[in-house]
């Protein structure tokens, strides 16, 4: 459940260390991972968590990313190298290659911050990145919608929305109660210094000039409640090919604007995108799920079928992108953004259709029970004999296969609110 957010007044250390408290494990062998860029607020963040981790017996993974744009960015990392060296935490230094986009910059490089970031934590093991958000970016998000832009307000604790890199990992920002200016006069009493990026005074971005605007007696205006989607994503379960199932009588129990959440959610997660539909297309479809009577539709990649007992939210079999991909032994992929796999030998991952007739016995009588439309978007394995199975219908000895939408669906509609043993 998402906590009321009010600007603390007082030590920073402690009101971090209060969410800290609030969100993660005291005690636990995975490390935490602070994204720290030398600005402030992370240098803030950094030194607050570091104290939280030493007193808990904890190990902080410090990660610094490069995006490659600004010629002092190199230094910038070495700088963040050496603090986290004082400091005795381990570092890792990430870089975004390859070509930028002409267009829509900021966009694309907090995409490639979340996918980097995401990643080096998997492996090391984190299942938690605190980020440095403060009140200011609540602020900034407020003035930018109030000039017509769609961003949203940073949130203190949710999934991270790289897809798939980012399964199973979770962001947390500890700060969101804090001002800026306040966190810097915390530390210049402490004799820190730290990094002022240029780029944040370059009123040539939306963001910048919101920041320019605001000033020390700015204030957070209060926001909606955000609907709750946890019991919906609660009542849903899972088929072998990746569906969600929730009975229609619970559609009609909550609220439009929960029921909205959890359609957008649903549609997205049994999709296996990373993109949110429409929100006016899912607003229409909820209305349409909370009244009675059959329904077929698609959103987002997703197909949605409904009668007046069951609501099915599956993978749209005529939208392109079924992929074909190679799976080595030992090695693990995301297929489709719906199903994980890894196998002890070699296998052509490919979509179902057009193999069903290969499967045995078993395999062929479970994909009999699955509606004919989902039957194609599930994964065959084919090996070098070119013989197909599909382990989500029957289990393959040395594969081994997860469906991730059920989980990414708890994750995103809040069920999973702290960090998981």
């Amino acid at each position: 459940m998402r906590r009321p957010l009010a600007i603390a007044i007082g030590d920073p250390a402690a009101s971090i260390a209060e969410v800290l408290d609030h969100r993660l494990l005291r005690a636990g062998a995975r490390p935490i991972a602070v994204a720290l860029s030398g600005g402030g607020d992370s240098v803030a963040l950094l030194l607050a968590a570091r104290a939280w981790a030493q007193a808990h017996g904890r190990r902080l993974l410090v990660l610094t990313l490069d995006h490659g744009l600004r010629p002092e960015s190199g230094a910038w990392t070495q700088a963040c190298a050496a603090r986290a060296a004082g400091l005795g935490l381990a570092f890792r230094a990430l870089a975004w290659k390859g070509d930028k986009p002409a267009t829509g910059l900021p966009a694309a490089a907090r995409a490639a911050r979340h996918r980097l970031l995401a990643q080096a934590a998997r492996e090391a093991g984190a299942r938690v990145i605190l980020l440095g958000h403060t009140a200011d970016d609540i602020l900034e998000a407020q003035a930018m919608r109030a000039d017509g832009a769609s961003v949203s307000s940073p949130r203190e604790w949710g999934p991270s929305p790289a897809w798939p890199d980012g399964r199973g990992i979770f962001l947390l920002r500890p700060m969101l109660g804090l001002r800026r200016a306040a966190l810097r006069q915390w530390l210049a009493g402490q004799g820190e210094t730290w990094i002022e990026d240029p780029a944040n005074d370059d009123l040539t971005y939306a963001r910048a000039r919101a920041r320019a605007r605001l000033g020390p007696a700015a204030t957070i205006r209060p926001a909606l409640a955000e609907a709750s989607a946890s019991d919906l994503a609660l009542a849903t379960i899972t088929d072998p090919a990746g569906a969600l199932l929730i009975p229609r009588h619970r559609l009609r129990a909550v609220a439009p604007q929960a029921l909205a959440r959890f359609v957008s959610i649903a549609c997205v997660c049994a999709a296996g995108t990373d993109r949110p539909p429409a929100p006016a297309r899912v607003r229409r479809l909820a209305e349409a799920l909370g009244g009675a009577g059959p329904l077929t539709a698609t959103l987002g990649g997703s197909r949605i079928t409904a009668d007046d007992a069951q609501v099915r939210f599956s993978r749209e079999a005529g939208r392109a992108g079924l992929p074909s991909a190679r799976l080595e032994p030992g090695e693990t992929c995301v297929w489709d953004g719906r199903f994980e796999i890894a196998a002890d030998r070699a296998f052509e991952v490919r979509p179902l259709a057009g193999l069903s007739a290969a499967l045995l016995g078993p395999e062929r009588e479970a994909l009999r029970v699955l509606p004919p439309d989902e039957r194609p978007t599930l994964p065959a394995l084919v090996d070098a004999t070119g013989r197909a199975a599909c382990p989500a219908l029957v289990r393959n000895d040395g594969v081994r296969l997860e469906s991730l939408t059920q989980t990414r669906l708890l994750a995103a509609s809040g069920v999973v609110s702290s960090e998981p043993a």
